[in-house]
């Protein structure tokens, strides 16, 4: 068996509602009766992309278990390298940070598909270029592909003005390759649905909810500050397919 904690828009600004909101999500996952095998978060790990946010997602995000990071709209490439020095291995020193990482038997392709000053995704030519040959490097084992923007709207009037634009391009690379899931974050909300004939899984945000139109909405604005911050927990069992649990966790 093999788990992934995946966790997605902590949005740390320094202020308290939004470090023990994550801090609910972490002391849960810590309470699991056997370790995840890793830690995932899939994006706007700060809100404002200070160095400041970033050594506090640090610290917050402290496992004994790997951790992978990789950027969202609100995050900042050079302050999340020099925040997250230890957590993030991509070659540069500026945008994008895409990385690749091997953690036992699975190997993740953290793409970075933010575009600096704009909250919509993009992948550019030489990103899917990269793309493609990092997935022509045989891997035997589970294979997945993590970023931030989800490529395909997800009925949210609003945020769907944000997620991944030219989404054809992307799917052309990934359409046929042996992917075990595409996880995604951003919306603020789990979901689950295909795209190029792969899984798109999309974890809850943490510092928020973003009703859909037709729901309850938020007693504010556009999101719900209120509502239980959650994490996807995906299991792999060999001859079984993957298996993603949402799980809503109660915070103070």
């Amino acid at each position: 068996m093999y788990v992934i904690a995946h966790l997605s828009d902590p949005h740390l600004d320094g202020s308290p509602a939004a470090r023990d909101r994550l801090r609910a999500v972490t002391q849960y996952v810590r309470g699991f009766s056997r370790p995840v095998d890793v830690v995932l978060v899939t994006g706007d790990l700060a809100d404002h992309g200070l160095e400041s946010e970033y050594e506090e997602v640090a610290a917050e995000l402290a496992f004994d278990v790997p951790v992978l990071m990789l950027p969202g709209n609100h995050d900042i490439s050079a302050p999340l390298r020099a925040g997250l020095s230890s957590y993030v291995d991509s070659p540069g020193d500026g945008h994008p940070v895409h990385q690749v990482r091997d953690v036992g038997e699975a190997r993740f392709i953290l793409l970075d598909t933010s575009v600096p000053g704009e909250d919509h995704g993009l992948l550019s030519p030489a990103s899917l270029s990269w793309l493609a040959e990092t997935l022509d490097d045989p891997w035997d084992g589970l294979h997945f592909v993590a970023f931030h923007h989800p490529p395909i709207p997800l009925q949210h009037p609003v945020l769907d003005q944000w997620i991944l634009r030219d989404s054809d391009a992307f799917a052309d690379v990934l359409r046929g390759r042996p992917i075990t899931a595409l996880l995604t974050g951003h919306v603020h909300n789990g979901a689950s649905t295909t795209f190029a004939g792969h899984p798109l899984l999309v974890a809850p945000g943490i510092r928020s909810t973003a009703p859909l139109p037709f729901e309850p909405p938020a007693a504010k604005g556009l999101v719900d500050l209120q509502a239980a911050p959650g994490l996807a927990i995906h299991v792999a069992v060999p001859s079984q397919p993957l298996i993603t649990v949402y799980r809503p966790v109660p915070s103070t």
